[in-house]
């Protein structure tokens, strides 16, 4: 089973989740849990950092989607920095950057909140 881990980072009002390794159905759970971890703490503010992710899965791009209309509900958006080239593939692939902003760094993700 390939590793995946999730750290996390707030910033003021903005929290930023750092996902590493591959997230897919075995992993997607534990995405789950920091994004709901999140939403039970009414912080709405998230910048998901993908720079050390490998690979996501459906079960992935189904997690950012399962919260995504919560968050927004409350004043909030979910913001993907440092994708890269390959796992991006698989956002536009699926029509995510007409859904999602994306952003080639976690300052400037962070900026379009202020």
């Amino acid at each position: 089973m390939a590793n995946f881990d999730i750290e996390r980072k707030d910033n003021g009002d903005v929290t930023i989740l750092h996902a590493n390794g591959y997230l897919d159905a075995h992993t997607a759970p534990e995405f789950e849990n920091a994004l709901s971890t999140l939403i039970q703490e009414k912080r709405f503010k998230i910048v998901v950092s993908l720079e050390g992710l490998q690979y996501i899965s459906s079960a992935g791009l189904g997690v950012f989607m399962g919260f995504i209309e919560e968050v927004r509900q409350n004043a909030g958006d979910i913001k993907i920095s440092e994708v890269s080239p390959r796992v991006f593939k698989v956002f536009d692939l699926l029509g995510f950057p007409s859904l999602y902003e994306f952003y080639d760094s976690k300052q400037a993700a962070m900026e379009k909140f202020k």
